[in-house]
């Protein structure tokens, strides 16, 4: 169960009743500190002025108003006209005692819509670097989160594998023409392409063979066809092996790479000069907006066509969100790249609202991100300046956090030694990430990262594995447990009422795409449980069966909400470390 839904229905209730106008606003927020209550109600203030009645006879109406017998214990109006909300300890422990049962732990699944989640998305030809991670791992941790809640989401992987780059390497491989060379670009992709960029950079004619290749592509040429095909299978089957190094859901059937909307792309161009929207403008075709005018009244430029008759991604984007809407039905449309991008798709989204390419109700949310920075507070790179490969980083993650395990005191085989570095390293990088607001950017630290104290992923996959500690002591097993709860110290009350708030986390990472709500509130949820076992015995002697079967069960359903809500992140637990 939602509670601040439920405190929130309520309350809009009680505002009709006391005369406040149709959509009167009902701010509802948690309470900051416990003798404030659990939640507060702050609605009164803005009322007083509609009403013209002061804001605390105004709360005390309210409350005389609001139905929560039996699920509130105590209202009160605090300063000018605050509402305090103290819930009821036994209906606390009560929602508890029926998420304990639930294989969901009380979240109910909502009416289903229909998701596409555009993200990872990397540059085929090239191995993924730093700069795909942000965008795969919390695009994987929104989607994981929306199918949990119910809908159905379509995963679209638009991976880079349609112009200038496949040309270049087109251009690059006909020039080889011992059998010899041409399975080592093939087996060596990341080093054939590097040579290709460099004489697209510096050889004189290169560069306008390799836009001749892409026009051969572009045109169904069958060899190139052929060959491209080859480089694409290389460079997704290298992206396959990052996606499974990160315990990310992207699978080869969510390609939906440039190439797919290239038979679109001539009808996108030609319903936009139909329409009016496209114009000439010095051989190409422009869309002028005039919604993002600056200053001196000047539209905004977004070219669909460029004058030699070439497309841009403008053009594909529009594709894209045509298929997505209509096609695939797209409730809601998803996209997850750098902040860097965020005109580009405002500017699509205007475009295409205006064009028909999209249903009116479909909504069109990019999602931007911020960087990741090395300790100079520059983009991160390699020591000697370099891109830094996904693959790597990953491998190294591994490598450290082996190397942290071994020098603690552990009880571990070699095996799970190894499965431990394993979790832990890459858990460690991915949770760094989703941890941060994704809107800004974050600095890079491995000390940071794999500690086992604070806000990080070893912290919370340690308080896992000190609850499973504690029922392999008991000799039980939580799934047996029917024990009521009872919230007897304050400690388990705090512990009942987080673990009761984390369907209000999924709900807002669902609703914003921002994961490092989650990872807070699992940070408070250790955190809590943490103070609850220093404070609240369990296996000691003295202790009541039944005050020990409780707090069994809170230990127990704490573990399972972490183990839940690591999962949503993508993040595996352990039973020891």
């Amino acid at each position: 169960m939602n509670i601040y839904e439920l405190i929130l229905d309520k309350f809009k209730q009680a505002l009709a009743k006391v005369g406040a106008p149709e959509g009167a606003q009902a701010p509802l927020t948690r309470s900051t500190r416990p003798e404030f209550g659990d939640y507060q109600f702050n609605g009164a203030m803005a009322l007083a002025k509609v009403l013209g009645q002061k804001p605390r006879d105004i709360a005390e109406k309210i409350i005389e108003a609001v139905e929560l017998d039996g699920i509130a214990s105590k209202l009160e109006v605090a300063g000018p006209g605050f509402i305090n909300i103290h819930l009821c300890s036994r209906w606390l422990a009560a929602q508890l005692d029926s998420a304990a049962q639930d294989p969901r732990l009380g979240i109910e699944k909502e009416a289903a819509k229909t998701v596409v989640v555009d993200y990872s998305s990397p540059n085929l030809a090239k191995e993924m670097h730093v700069g795909h991670l942000r965008t795969t791992i919390i695009g994987d941790a929104v989607v994981r989160i929306l199918e949990f809640m119910g809908h159905k989401v379509i995963r679209q992987n638009h991976m880079g594998d349609w112009g200038t780059q496949f040309g270049m390497l087109l251009a690059h491989f006909s020039d080889q023409l011992q059998e010899q060379v041409a399975e080592t670009a093939l087996s060596d992709l990341e080093d054939f392409y590097r040579a290709a960029k460099v004489r697209f950079d510096e050889e004189q004619g290169f560069a306008d063979r390799a836009r001749d290749y892409v026009v051969k592509l572009q045109g169904g040429d069958s060899q190139c066809l052929k060959l491209w095909q080859q480089f694409v299978d290389i460079s997704i089957a290298h992206s396959e092996e990052v996606y499974q190094k990160l315990n990310v859901t992207l699978k080869r059937e969510d390609i939906m790479g440039e190439s797919a909307y290239n038979a679109r792309l001539p009808g996108i161009v030609s319903a936009l000069k139909e329409q009016g929207l496209a114009v000439e403008d010095q051989g190409a075709q422009v869309v002028f907006i005039q919604e993002l005018a600056d200053k001196e009244g000047n539209p905004a430029v977004y070219i669909v066509q460029k004058s030699g008759g070439g497309y841009l991604y403008s053009t594909t984007d529009l594709a894209a969100m045509q298929y997505r809407s209509f096609e695939l039905g797209a409730d809601r449309i998803l996209i997850l790249t750098d902040a860097r991008q965020a005109l580009h798709f405002k500017q699509t989204e205007i475009v295409g609202r205006k064009a028909g390419f999209i249903r009116e109700q479909t909504s069109y949310e990019h999602c931007p991100f911020g960087m990741m920075l090395g300790s100079d507070g520059k983009p991160f790179k390699t020591r000697t300046g370099g891109t830094v490969k996904l693959a790597e980083l990953l491998d190294e993650a591994v490598e450290r956090a082996s190397a942290l395990i071994a020098a603690r005191d552990s009880e571990l085989s070699a095996d799970e030694m190894s499965q431990v570095a394993q979790k832990v390293g890459i858990g460690a990088v991915k949770y760094a990430d989703l941890s941060k607001n994704r809107t800004t950017d974050y600095m890079f630290s491995w000390d940071s990262m794999l500690a086992f104290e604070g806000n990080t992923a070893p912290y919370l996959q340690y308080a896992y594995t000190r609850v499973q500690s504690i029922f392999r002591k008991a000799g039980v097993d939580a799934a047996s447990l029917t024990a009521k709860i009872q919230l007897l110290e304050s400690q388990e009350r705090a512990l009942a009422l987080q673990l009761s708030q984390f369907v209000e986390a999924i709900v807002q990472v669902e609703r914003d795409a921002t994961p490092h709500v989650l990872c807070a509130y699992l940070y408070d949820l250790a955190s809590q449980f943490m103070s609850f076992y220093e404070a609240c015995p369990i296996l000691k002697d003295g202790v009541e069966d039944d005050v020990r079967n409780s707090r069994l069960q809170l230990a127990g359903l704490t573990a399972r909400t972490l183990h839940t809500g690591l999962n949503l992140l993508g993040i595996d637990t352990l039973e020891k470390m």
